[in-house]
């Protein structure tokens, strides 16, 4: 059974299905402090994918989405 997903992790992940990002946002975004390494984690943990679209930009992956969901679905 996997650990739940942390809460600045559920964060970043509402923050990229908020609206269309670029990569780069969400570097500038995410990345401003090395001890929270958010960014890497998700694109590590295949939450999110960089789309190649000419912008770069940041998706949910299928697990990227569930995470989420069932994060909105417990909170209920």
């Amino acid at each position: 059974m996997s650990e739940p997903a942390s809460l600045i992790m559920l964060q970043f992940l509402t923050w990229v299905a908020d609206r269309p990002r670029t990569r780069e946002q969400a570097v500038e975004a995410w990345h401003s402090c090395p001890h929270i390494s958010v960014w890497e984690d998700a694109v590590v943990g295949g939450l999110v994918r960089t789309e190649n679209d000419g912008r770069r930009t940041i998706a949910l992956t299928r697990r990227g989405a569930a995470i989420l969901e069932k994060a909105k679905a417990e909170a209920l």
